[in-house]
């Protein structure tokens, strides 16, 4: 800038502000502005202050407002806005400096300022309360700042509280809520918000519908993607890059990549967004050498990928076969530096996870410089996936010290995992948490919760949750009805899918399945009839290869076995291993050995590396007393080196685990739990108790069969469990395959001796020991 002699007006000076583009030109300026006298002038001040934020001079910003000896109103809201853009900075000091030194008062333009650079939801709500108090709480510019501050806290609630309040709202205050709630993935409340817009009448822009399409998307309700999608034609911005944008995501999401594809093609200059959601498009449905040929695509072009780039392209929908694109993908990353980004990381140790490369997704996770929650959920998830629950429960523990707050996610993989392993009073402690942490009104964790309870045995606390919840989903209804089902109680399952029926909700081919589940293990053969002929007649849903299994389960279990073998070869597709190794099972109960070799036959065809078909038609042949064929079929066992799955049975006693195989005499407390099993089945023999010895797989003297029955895991584990627990108490035991004959007769007269609550949780189902009476009523 050249130097300018003679008086300058302000106009001059204004302009000269302007056309500033750096501080250096700014700074001589300024200079211009003391030397002409206009350094006290509040419009050509407050005009400099402006152009100093933009250049980022927030410091020289601070000192020119101080040395100004009465600012206004208006330059105080310059530097508080202003401020809100630097971390260093404090608007809201400003605000409290303002208040405090000064006789001003803060005007509505204040108060949305000093909300929007609120560090936290406690400053924010004070500066509410003020806001309230001096009448600006029903302005529009201070009600969107207001919504837009809960949001970015989750304070949803407080949020819509706001919203709901004003009666006057304009298009930016409608955008702002939807936005928050597509933010705190309230997905159902947003589209809903957009619908109320689209309803009342209020002017639509282009903000309006690219803000609520990522809701429709994370929905995959297409139907209402085209809906708001005619509603963009109409409204003359169909072809706007963002709308396009947030189209193809839903489309995408939809599995409609074609139309995805047509619509990318309608975007005249594609930006780095529009790419990126075309790549994550075709990676989501699968195809993943377009999603390769995309990205190729966007770097000829010399455009720099971001980390969303990178994270779209990782096949993490369909990762299986994609092991050396994923190594391919991280190595791209480290190159150039995206690793470094939480999401990156995030998405590789989900897609290493899932491709059961556990230990690569834990040096990945380890690896991170910068750990989120997302990440630490990626791996939480990744461990409870892969069966490894107890170290999903440990890495748990350790996020637990960290300063991070576990969210919703990080809670339903932690239940999950406590579901599989049985873990009730770790699975109770996360209850504690989640009250804690006010995450009760969550729909997913309290149907996790639901899940973890059923699982782990306690069905009335499941069912005591399930009936206090105000809002439930289909996952819901899918839980409660797969729990009672789980515990034997078919009736009550009925009951709850009739129930849900009534109220509307649509059934999914997991409601079909659960509720046919229940009725297998209840003996409820007519009601599981007419259920999978509505399923397939009247609600269109095309049954998957565990529908016809359960079936075939629920004729089997009832003795109907020729009907379940009219019923496999009735199927309208190819009956797979589980079709035909349920009918095995159900032969195994009724022993009926001609139907077992027409499975056993069709099984050692379909499925030759798996040893259950052949241990089940074993016991078949030792059951009619036949041990030379049960001897054969062993013989071919040994031959092809196939392993059976040792049994096992966990008891938690004092929130510590302790698992007991067949036998075992290494437990420190051995002695006396050999000691009080004797104690027991001395009692058992007075009452009338003989061993089951029916199944035993060898040709041995019955004496010894009984020896081998007497020491199964599960008579050690509640023998264990009699003596470290306080009379009375409740014993939970769970076993990994199902309960042996021998074994649920044994717990029947031991849960009449004891007059305990035996609960055990076999491969199949619950049983509830009471009296001596079992809650399946032998039917299992």
């Amino acid at each position: 800038m050249q130097m300018i002699h003679g008086d300058i007006s302000r106009n001059t000076l204004l302009a000269l502000i302007n056309k500033a583009c750096t501080f250096p030109y700014l700074a001589e300026t300024h200079a211009q502005i003391i030397r002409n006298g206009y350094h006290h002038d509040l419009a050509t001040v407050t005009k400099l202050t402006q152009k100093l934020f933009d250049v980022g001079a927030s410091r020289h910003a601070r000192a020119l407002f101080f040395s100004v000896p009465k600012p206004d109103i208006f330059l105080f809201n310059v530097l508080i806005k202003g401020f809100s853009f630097f971390p260093n900075a404090s608007s809201v000091s400003l605000y409290t400096h303002l208040r405090k030194n000064t006789t001003l008062s803060p005007d509505n333009f204040t108060y949305a300022f000093a909300v929007a650079a609120s560090p936290d939801d406690n400053l924010g709500m004070c500066l509410h309360a003020h806001a309230v108090v001096d009448g600006f709480a029903s302005n529009l510019f201070v009600a969107s700042a207001l919504v837009d501050l809960y949001c970015k806290f989750s304070r949803v609630g407080y949020a819509r509280k706001v919203f709901d309040k004003m009666h006057d709202r304009d298009t930016v205050l409608w955008n702002t809520m939807i936005t928050g709630l597509v933010r705190n993935c309230c997905y159902d409340d947003s589209v809903q918000v957009f619908r109320d817009m689209v309803a009342q009448g209020v002017q639509l822009d282009s903000t309006s519908v690219a803000t609520v399409l990522p809701a429709v998307a994370e929905m995959q309700e297409g139907k209402v993607g085209m809906g708001i999608q005619c509603l963009a034609l109409k409204f003359g911005f169909h072809f706007d890059g963002y709308v396009l944008t947030g189209l193809i995501s839903v489309f995408s999401k939809c599995e409609d990549v074609d139309t995805a594809r047509l619509l990318f093609r309608m975007i005249r200059k594609p930006d780095l967004v529009s790419y990126n959601a075309m790549i994550s498009g075709f990676s989501y449905n699968g195809e993943t050498e377009c999603a390769v040929k995309l990205f190729r695509e966007l770097l000829v072009s010399g455009e720099r990928v971001s980390s969303s780039t990178m994270v779209g392209l990782i096949p993490v929908s369909s990762p299986f076969g994609h092991l050396h694109l994923s190594c391919c993908i991280q190595g791209f990353c480290v190159k150039s530096g995206i690793i470094l980004h939480p999401s990156v990381s995030t998405a590789l140790t989900t897609i290493y996870s899932r491709l059961n490369e556990i230990d690569l997704a834990r040096r990945l996770f380890d690896e991170s410089s910068e750990k989120t929650v997302a990440a630490w959920n990626a791996m939480i998830s990744g461990y409870t996936q892969n069966g490894l629950t107890e170290t999903a429960i440990s890495l748990f523990q350790e996020m637990m010290v960290t300063e991070f707050i576990p969210n919703p996610v990080t809670i339903t993989s932690i239940l999950s995992a406590c579901a599989q392993l049985g873990a009730l009073s770790f699975g109770k402690w996360v209850h504690q948490l989640i009250r804690s942490k006010n995450l009760e009104p969550n729909i997913y964790v309290l149907t996790a919760l639901i899940d973890m309870y059923a699982k782990c045995g306690n069905i009335s606390e499941a069912w005591q949750l399930f009936d206090s919840m105000s809002e439930k989903n289909t996952v819901t209804w899918n839980t409660m009805i797969f729990g009672y089902g789980l515990h034997g109680y078919g009736h009550e399952a009925l009951q709850l899918f009739n129930e849900m029926l009534d109220l509307e909700f649509q059934p999914s081919s997991v409601t079909f399945l659960s509720v046919l589940y229940a009725c297998s293990h209840a003996g409820l053969v007519r009601e599981g009839d007419e259920i999978f002929n509505a399923m397939v007649n009247k609600y269109r849903i095309v049954p998957l290869a565990e529908h016809y299994a359960c079936m075939v389960d629920i004729l089997g279990r009832a003795g109907q076995l020729e009907k379940a073998l009219e019923f496999i070869r009735r199927m309208p597709v190819e009956p797979g291993p589980a079709v035909w190794g349920t009918l095995l099972g159900a032969c195994m109960i009724h022993k009926d050995m001609n139907i077992a070799r027409v499975a056993s036959e069709r099984l050692f065809e379909l499925d030759p590396g798996s040893v259950g078909y052949y241990v089940l038609l074993s016991n078949i042949y030792s059951a009619e007393r036949n041990f030379p064929k049960a001897a054969s079929v062993r013989e071919v066992v040994k031959k092809r080196k196939l392993s059976k799955t040792p049994g096992c049975t966990l008891i938690e006693v004092n929130g510590s685990p302790h698992v007991f195989v067949s036998g075992d005499r290494s437990h420190c407390q051995a002695v006396a739990i050999y000691a009080k099993l004797e104690k027991l089945t001395c009692k058992m023999r007075e009452m009338g108790y003989k061993s089951e010895t029916v199944t035993a797989l060898h040709d041995v003297e019955e004496e010894e069969k009984e020896l081998m029955f007497n020491v199964h895991s599960e008579k050690l584990a509640i023998a264990f469990g009699l003596i470290t627990t306080e009379p009375g108490a409740e014993i939970r035991i769970i076993k990994n395959l199902r309960v042996c004959l021998d074994c649920h007769t044994a717990t029947k007269f031991i849960s009449k001796i004891t007059e305990r609550v035996i609960v055990v949780r076999d491969a199949n189902r619950f049983h509830h020991f009471k009296d001596g009476i079992c809650s399946c009523g032998d039917y299992w």
